[in-house]
Order: C-alpha cells, then structure tokens, then sequence
C-alpha cells in the first residue's frame, strides 16, 4: 500500500447510508488491495536503514536467545566467601605454585571486601534519603502526568471543535448539495426526454417522406400511363423511382 496522504471525500453528516450491496463491494475492493503482496523494493520516501552497531555481548545474546538457551543470570561467585588454599604442616608454602595461590586468593577477598563496603554505603545512604528521593521522584512523575493529561484534554477538545466544524459546514451546504443533486437528476431526465422525443419526429419525418414517395411514384406511373408506356417498363420505372425517392428520404433524414 503505497505510503501517500489520502484525502477522504465523504460526508458522513449529510451522505446517506451505504446499501449491503454498496458495503459489500468496498468490503471486497478492500480486502483485495490489502491481498495484494508486497514489493521487494521499499518506498522511495522512507529513509535507508542505520548501520548495525552490534558489540559482541549483543552478538552472542542473540545467539543465546535464538538456540533457546535460559538466561543464567548474574554469577555471583565473585561475592561469595573465598576459600583459602590449602595449608598442612607439611605443605611447603615457598614454591611459587603455592604464594600463586595465595595471591588470587587474596585479590578476591579484596575485590569481595570492596563490593561489600560499598553496598553497606549505599544501603545506609538508601536507608537515610532513598524515601525522600522516593516521594520526590513519585511527585515529578504525577507532575508529569498531570501535563500529560493537559495537553490530552486539550487535544480533546481540539478535536471536538474540527468536528463539530466540520459537521456544522456539512450541514450548512447539505441543502445546497441536494438541490443541485435534484436539478443534476431532472436535468438528466429532460435530456432523455428530449433525445426520445427527437428520435420519434426523426421517424415520423421519415415516415412521411416515404409516403411522399411513394405518393410520388403513384403519380409518375398515372403520367406514363397516358402517354402510352408499356406495362414492364412502367413497372421498371415505377420500381426505380420509388427506391430512389426512399434512399433520397433516408438520406436526407440521416443528415437532419
């Protein structure tokens, strides 16, 4: 469907209800441009898609999501409580395998030490203002919300005002339209009248031209026979006269 604006020319306030008959049709008309397949080639007014700026954690989530794989959530390994390496009376603790060890050992105590004081900071701050950052923050949504709701009724009622516009115009013009429908339809009727009545003077025309001719053919054979003529050439004539007076008379009922 092509993405064009579409300017609607009914009057709903003032046009008449379509039939089942006239619904139907527009059913199907509808339903058959919205059958119709799509193109491959987009619209020339959209414009052409962002680049792809997928990182590669994006990457494999989609691949998770996409093999159906479960989210495993947050490893919380990292916080939990760090085992020391094993130490016997007779482990030597000199090879560097083993201070290795203690090394890791010590930087997860100190990262798990680090995470630990400052969630202990951050929930004795939560504890001291988080109710009073809480409500404000509620009291700059419900502002949001009232003006949001504002400029709802004020769109509203624009709208309400555009239709009650618009009925109003359509009402103003609905006798103008149907007196100019009515004159539109009794025009329509005296052209039709008029082409029937021209059409019955073309053959009355043409009806009393033929008797003309025929009138005249009677005459002709009544002329020859008192001057003698024999009884075949006075029908050959008479035969040829009148279909030369009839083609003269269709003729000329043609050109009138």
């Amino acid at each position: 469907m092509p993405l064009t604006n579409a300017i609607h020319e009914s009057l709903p306030y003032i046009d008449s209800e379509p039939t089942p008959s006239e619904r139907a049709a527009a059913l199907a008309l509808i339903s058959l441009e919205a059958s119709t397949p799509a193109t491959a080639s987009e619209h020339p007014l959209l414009p052409p898609l962002a680049p792809q700026k997928l990182t590669p954690l994006m990457l494999s989530e989609f691949a998770r999501v996409e093999s159906s794989t479960p989210i495993t959530g947050i490893s919380t390994s990292r916080y939990e409580e760090q085992e020391a390496p094993p130490s016997t009376p007779s482990a030597d603790e000199t090879p560097p395998e083993t201070l290795q060890k203690w090394r890791t050992a010590l930087e997860r105590a100190y990262t798990s030490q680090s995470y630990l004081e400052g969630r202990i900071a951050n929930l004795e701050l939560l504890e001291r203002y988080g109710k009073n950052t809480w409500l404000e923050g509620n009291r700059q949504l419900e502002d949001v919300l009232r003006a949001l709701e504002r400029e709802l009724e004020e769109r509203k009622g624009e709208i309400d005002g555009v239709v009650i516009e618009r009925k109003n115009a359509q009402e103003a013009v609905s006798g103008e339209l149907k007196g100019l429908e009515e004159g539109w339809r009794r025009g329509v009727g005296r052209v039709l009248e008029t082409e029937v009545a021209a059409e019955a003077v073309r053959r009355e025309i043409l009806e009393r031209r033929r008797e003309c001719a025929s009138e005249l053919c009677a005459h002709y054979v009544e002329d020859q026979e008192l001057n003698g003529h024999s009884a075949a050439n006075l029908g050959t004539c008479h035969l040829t006269f009148c279909i030369k007076g009839i083609r003269a008379t269709e003729a000329s009922s043609i050109l009138y």
